[in-house]
């Protein structure tokens, strides 16, 4: 098959892109390059730049490329600027979305998988969080992946696609230093950047009910999640009628404090955190229930935190020369 993968030139999406060549498919990338890194693209994989508003790019791409699955990564992703700029998430996330599977169907595309979000969940009361869990989000960008997967989903009964939708819990980590996300939105980033500048990271809250008093979290390596598009975009292509949705997570919980004390201890630093309020809207506990994906796709994570930190810092001192080890 080829895969046009939308968002293929960002950090989840040049891992899925080298995932996919990895397991002997083809790819094309479409991506607007307002993120992603041109240099991201393998040699011998087109590269289209194109924004999927675009329609006529569009149905460009996926005739002259022979298109016939879709990997659909490209969209807004900050929490915080969707609370600030909601019409333009909505435009950019559903909008969008809605022009590539009216491309995606009036192109012959029989598979469709979806970048979705624990974001959709919002703030679970649960131990795990399981795809039954209620979804209730808590910010327009988790509203346009909920909306996201019901277009998804729709579209597909509709015209006849196979399609997963894959819910992210916290991504980190680099299959390999050039890979590393050069963004400074996710906490690993954040406090790379802080130790760097020689300032204390910060941890939101230290009074929750969890162990150390601080959130827990579920964090997948990117390779990890690449190779799970992979057995999910195989999936669709093998059984078509397909309707998945599932966590991508581990299924094991690491404090913000454990991650803190974890990464001073790859960087070479011993700086202790600063401990701020609470901010508002962080549930205590996120942490994914991964047994779904295990039984329809086979798919387990193999990477450790630990594996995440120490390529992650591999990929910040790649792009970040002058950071070299703390002293």
């Amino acid at each position: 098959m080829t895969w046009l993968i939308t968002g293929g030139a960002g950090y989840i999406g040049a891992h899925v892109v080298r995932a996919m060549l990895a397991a002997g498919e083809r790819a094309v990338v479409f991506d607007d390059l307002s993120t992603g890194v041109a240099e991201r693209v393998p040699a011998g994989v087109p590269l289209v730049a194109g924004t999927v508003l675009d329609r006529a790019a569009l149905d460009r791409a996926i005739a002259e490329h022979a298109v016939t699955g879709v990997v659909h990564l490209a969209a807004k992703k900050q929490v915080g600027e969707s609370v600030e700029l909601p019409l333009h998430y909505y435009h950019e996330n559903i909008e969008g979305l809605r022009v590539l599977l009216a491309a995606a169907a009036a192109g012959g595309v029989r598979s469709f998988v979806f970048s979705s979000s624990a974001a959709v969940y919002g703030m679970p009361d649960v131990d795990l969080v399981t795809e039954a869990t209620p979804c209730l989000p808590m910010s327009p960008y988790g509203e346009t992946k909920l909306a996201g997967e019901w277009l998804v989903r729709a579209t597909g009964k509709a015209h006849g696609l196979a399609t997963a939708s894959l819910r992210y819990f916290n991504v980190a980590g680099a299959a390999s230093p050039e890979l590393a996300d050069a963004g400074v939105f996710n906490v690993v980033p954040m406090v790379f950047e802080k130790l760097t500048e020689g300032a204390a990271p910060r941890i939101f809250g230290a009074d929750y009910p969890t162990p150390d008093g601080t959130c827990v979290r579920d964090y997948i390596h990117v390779a990890d999640l690449a190779e799970a598009h992979v057995v999910a975009a195989r999936k669709l292509a093998a059984e078509p009628g397909t309707d998945l949705t599932v966590n991508i997570g581990r299924g094991e919980g690491v404090s913000v404090r454990e991650l803190v004390d974890l990464i001073n201890e790859v960087a070479g630093y011993e700086t202790e955190p600063e401990i701020a309020p609470r901010r508002a809207g962080d549930p205590a506990r996120v942490v994914a229930s991964a047994e779904r994906i295990s039984t329809e796709l086979g798919w387990k994570a193999r990477h450790d935190v630990r594996d995440m930190i120490t390529s992650a810092w591999a990929g910040w001192v790649h792009l970040h020369p002058e950071a070299g080890r703390g002293e």
